[in-house]
């Protein structure tokens, strides 16, 4: 009889809006990381669990914990607390099998009170977590250890990442247009050396030029040399009259 009431129990439609948690949590193999799930005021003093969806076509639990006097099964811890209508849900040494999604709920005639939570793991090494007092009282506020706080913070991480790749991008983009401007800039300057060393060497062939003509007459022509008397020539004398 009892097997038949767990499966009536566990065959649940979750999400009816009496029982608030996060909707996801995470952290690294080996992490110790913690949840409250909250309830109303009607569903104070019935049982509370912590369960695994299982099922394809029919969501049903697996590995339910249950809380209690201890609460407490392998690496999971359910404890409720009353006063303030939540209880929190307690997950050691995670791995990556733990991935997955599952149940925070509350029994009762009928169906049970659910919400749905997902479960990521991610691979690697992190801190020895501090191991908390399984046998607390129910007044004791469970925090989560150091390491899953700042393992928690993943999925903003996963958030921000296509903005850090669009800025690398456009920081890319910036510098090679940096180096392109640059490098006309380089060119032109080149450009221009080589013209002023062209021009230099045309005004120095046109001042040769002007030197050679300074050597010229004003018409052009080269100035005749003076006109040396012939071999055998006599020179000519001026004939006198005597008086």
């Amino acid at each position: 009889m009892r097997p038949l009431l767990m499966l009536w129990g566990c065959l649940v439609l979750p999400g009816y809006g009496s029982v608030v948690n996060p909707k996801e949590i995470s952290g690294f193999e080996g992490d110790t990381v913690s949840l409250q799930c909250t309830y109303e005021e009607e569903l104070k003093k019935h049982q509370k669990y912590w369960c695994r969806e299982a099922g394809l076509f029919i969501s049903r639990c697996t590995g339910t914990v249950f809380s209690g006097e201890y609460g407490q099964e392998g690496r999971v811890s359910v404890h409720d607390n009353p006063r303030e209508n939540r209880f929190t849900v307690i997950l050691r040494n995670l791995t990556l099998k733990d991935m997955g999604k599952y149940w925070c709920g509350v029994k009762r005639l009928g169906f049970d009170k659910t919400m749905s939570v997902s479960l990521l793991v991610f691979p690697g090494i992190s801190q020895p977590a501090t191991q908390l007092d399984s046998t607390s009282t129910e007044d004791t506020s469970f925090v989560p250890s150091s390491s899953s706080k700042s393992r928690v913070s993943i999925p903003l991480i996963r958030i921000l990442a296509p903005v850090l790749v669009l800025l690398a991008l456009l920081l890319a983009t910036g510098l090679a247009a940096l180096g392109n401007y640059m490098f006309q800039r380089r060119e032109k300057a080149q450009l221009a050396s080589e013209t002023q060393k062209k021009d230099k060497v045309h005004l120095s062939h046109l001042t040769s030029e002007d030197d050679e003509a300074s050597w010229r007459d004003p018409k052009g022509d080269m100035t005749p040399a003076s006109t040396l008397p012939m071999s055998g020539d006599e020179p000519g004398f001026s004939k006198f009259s005597s008086v």
